[in-house]
């Protein structure tokens, strides 16, 4: 694989080890299938079952895998964050462990990218036609109203926020996700709003999706915990947190 892969794929685990090694044959299958220069890195997110030892088997005969370590449990954002911060492609992206949004959906992203977006997000709700498996109508309604409250309250207007599907270039990435502070479930809205904060063209575009049943994500607990952080980013921006230079090839670290 080349020192500089054109594409970085990084993809957060906590306890995944059920679901990780087809994620990854499937990721590498559509790499090599499109023959792409592209590297994966697997964030273990602190996982309390076989993830890091699943991941490190797989790895020995793929060469395009490696895992990143979090010191401990510390989320979603965080390892995504982690992730993205230490890739090495021109274009990084970031996609859920159970691959809800299929990887040949990538292309998509990656097109808008070619096409002079700095940034490409997955929505399900753009184009809700290609959605294979709908959420169950509790969740919907959640996400509906989650994003209502993004748009009055951050000024965000697109249709998903939440999807976790979405590429970088990698000057874009360094520039947003160097200011993230979000670490768990609520960092897809702030890095959306650091985006556009910062003159970031972000470009959304409906993808082939299909709802996982095994979701760890708490609609109470974690969307109470999601409104808190939206309180937050704003008062972030009161605060001039976005507006911080950014340091040309950072990488991330251990902690902040």
């Amino acid at each position: 694989m080349a020192d500089e892969p054109k594409y970085s794929i990084v993809i957060p685990a906590f306890n995944e080890s059920a679901r990780i090694p087809a994620t990854l044959e499937s990721v590498v299958a559509c790499i090599r299938a499109n023959h792409w220069a592209a590297e994966v890195l697997v964030v273990n997110d602190g996982s309390t079952d076989s993830t890091a030892e699943v991941v490190r088997t797989f790895a020995a005969g793929a060469p395009e895998v490696r895992m990143i370590e979090n010191p401990g449990n510390r989320g979603k954002g965080y390892s995504v964050r982690s992730g993205m911060l230490q890739a090495r492609g021109q274009v990084v992206m970031f996609t859920d462990s159970d691959l809800s949004a299929p990887m040949e959906e990538a292309e998509r992203l990656f097109a808008a990218i070619d096409a002079g977006a700095d940034i490409a997000i997955g929505s399900r709700w753009l184009e809700s036609g290609r959605q294979t498996h709908r959420q169950p109508l509790y969740r919907q309604l959640f996400g509906r109203c989650f994003n209502a409250v993004t748009r009055m309250v951050m000024g965000l207007h697109f249709a998903d926020t939440q999807c976790g599907f979405k590429a970088f270039t990698r000057e874009a990435a360094q520039t947003v996700f160097q200011l993230q502070t979000i670490e768990r479930w609520g960092f897809d809205p702030e890095i959306l709003f650091i985006a556009l904060k910062r003159g970031l063209k972000v470009q959304e575009v409906g993808v082939s999706w299909a709802h996982d049943e095994r979701s760890r994500m708490s609609y109470l607990k974690d969307g109470i915990q999601m409104l808190k952080e939206i309180v937050q980013i704003r008062w972030n921006a009161l605060t001039g947190r976005y507006n911080k230079p950014i340091v040309a090839g950072q990488r991330a670290t251990q902690g902040r």
